[in-house]
């Protein structure tokens, strides 16, 4: 088996957070983050060393958007997690991933797998 891949988390909930990174490592991912906010998640965006994102689009500090425009021009794949769906999206990101909350560990893994090829 290779180098675990690495998902960064940017997600405004602790407990949600917690029960993603949780998913992740028991489908042998490794996690960067989590990041609660969206100024340090633009920090960890611009450091990179992970292999995609998962990003909560209403964060308590504003909305994410921003931080998928840093991972986009970096060429790091994302999706959005939301309670909405898609058509919680902004019109410019309304073509992105979309991984519906609450999260089931099957739909994490799938999402991925679509995200990561």
């Amino acid at each position: 088996m290779g180098v675990a891949r690495r998902i960064l988390i940017v997600e405004d909930e602790p407990i949600v957070a917690i029960a993603l990174q949780d998913m992740l490592e028991d489908l042998g991912y490794e996690v960067a983050g989590p990041a609660f906010r969206v100024a340090p998640a633009l920090v960890l965006a611009g450091e990179g060393g992970f292999d995609a994102a998962i990003l909560d689009v209403n964060m308590g500090d504003g909305e994410s958007y921003c931080v998928a425009d840093r991972l986009k021009a970096a060429g790091i794949p994302y999706l959005f997690a939301t309670g909405y769906g898609r058509e919680g999206l902004a019109a410019g990101h309304a073509d992105a991933m979309v991984l519906r909350k609450p999260y089931r560990e099957t739909d994490v893994a799938a999402a991925l797998k679509l995200l990561l090829g």
